[in-house]
């Protein structure tokens, strides 16, 4: 697998100052947490779930997850159960050119691991792991242990991905011992925790609330305060936080109007110089693009997805500028462990080594799995190369 990897060598060669690199579901934690990118949600209903994935994988998708909660009724679940078992036969019984997506399952219950690790058998080697809802160290904790036993019983690595979407953790009275509850578990399994991901249409229900087009989760701020929060305790850059990913963007259109050239500027990417010209469409887009930018700017990686039109400009929004890469790469010249101020390459910026430190690694290593833009390169390039059949 690798970003960008379904257009051809040579625009990727024109777009990219270094290449995105390889990867595969074996690849390092931290280089799959980084890779997730735009993670796209799938009813484990759909009769031909094992076509869509690879139609997606195809459009350069790298994640999916594959859900039995609560985007299915309650009834659905054994049917749904069963759908996914002979999904996952067959695929693993299809060739996959470009290779297969990191796959994920969204369970209800614990005992729902090891018994669709059992029921999974052979096929079972294409799973990367599950998602955990309504994570707290006192629901999550058997879906951990689940897990671990899962794994041990099938003899593959697997990956949680537990999901903070409680009440517990929104209300503000709750909220601190929630977190360092959630800490505590997550921290007993860290080599087994891939991702924090944040369930904010949950945060929303609570209060009654749904952010219109033009809003961003930033923009409704009860939600706002619990991301500063879920970052502040469990996103920390000393070793001790993990990779937490931006919340679900709930409005789509039909692709070819989505897509659709406007030659029009997003209003709030306006001040990113003309890379960020937009060829993309009305407030829906816009809203989108607002809380990518958000999302990064607040330390969260990659974003859940909910339909195919929203993985490219995450993508083409998580590769590394060349002046973002030049100024990591200053900042990281062994010459410079001691210290110091320097003037960027750039000449329109300050670099100061030890404070940029943390932040030149996390962009090496983005760049590591997105790639580096030519200098000459931005959004609209990327986007659009990315759309093209």
């Amino acid at each position: 697998m690798r970003h960008f990897g379904h257009i051809a060598p040579q625009e990727r060669q024109r777009l990219f100052h270094r290449e995105p690199g390889d990867f595969t579901a074996d690849s390092p934690a931290r280089v799959l947490a980084a890779a997730l990118g735009a993670t796209l949600y799938s009813p484990a209903t759909r009769p031909r779930l094992a076509d869509d994935i690879l139609k997606q994988a195809a459009r350069g998708v790298v994640s999916m997850v594959l859900c039995l909660e609560d985007s299915i009724a309650d009834a659905e679940v054994p049917d749904a159960e069963e759908n996914l078992v002979r999904q996952f036969a067959e695929l693993a019984a299809r060739p996959a050119d470009g290779g297969l997506p990191l796959l994920f399952v969204r369970v209800r219950r614990p005992e729902q691991i090891p018994d669709l690790v059992r029921r999974l058998g052979p096929a079972g080697r294409l799973l990367s792991g599950f998602v955990v809802p309504k994570f707290t160290e006192e629901r999550g904790m058997p879906f951990l242990e689940a897990l671990e036993a899962a794994e041990a019983a099938g003899g593959r690595r697997l990956f949680a991905m537990p999901v903070l979407e409680s009440p517990e953790l929104l209300y503000r009275e709750s909220r601190v011992e929630t977190l360092e509850g959630i800490f505590r578990a997550v921290d007993k399994y860290r080599d087994r925790v891939l991702a924090l991901r944040l369930g904010v249409t949950d945060f929303c229900s609570s209060y009654a609330l749904r952010r219109a087009s033009d809003m961003t989760a930033y923009d409704v701020q009860v939600v706002a305060s619990v991301i500063a929060d879920v970052v502040n305790m469990l996103g920390r850059a000393d070793g001790t936080g993990f990779t937490v990913t931006g919340p679900v963007w709930e409005y789509f259109r039909v692709q070819e109007r989505m897509f659709k050239p406007q030659l029009r500027r997003s209003p709030f990417l306006e001040g990113r110089a003309e890379e960020l010209r937009a060829t993309l469409i009305e407030h829906a887009m816009d809203g989108l693009l607002r809380e990518i930018a958000l999302d990064q700017a607040n330390g969260l990686m990659g974003k859940t997805c909910i339909h195919p039109s929203h993985v490219l400009p995450v993508h083409a929004l998580s590769v590394v500028s060349h002046e973002e890469y030049s100024d990591a790469q200053d900042i990281l010249r062994p010459e410079r462990g001691g210290g110091g101020v320097l003037r960027s390459a750039y000449t329109n910026k300050m670099n100061e080594v030890k404070p940029h430190r943390a932040w030149a690694e996390r962009v090496l290593l983005r760049a590591e799995v997105f790639g580096v833009a030519h200098e000459d390169v931005g959004f609209v390039e990327l986007l659009t190369a990315g759309l093209a059949p």
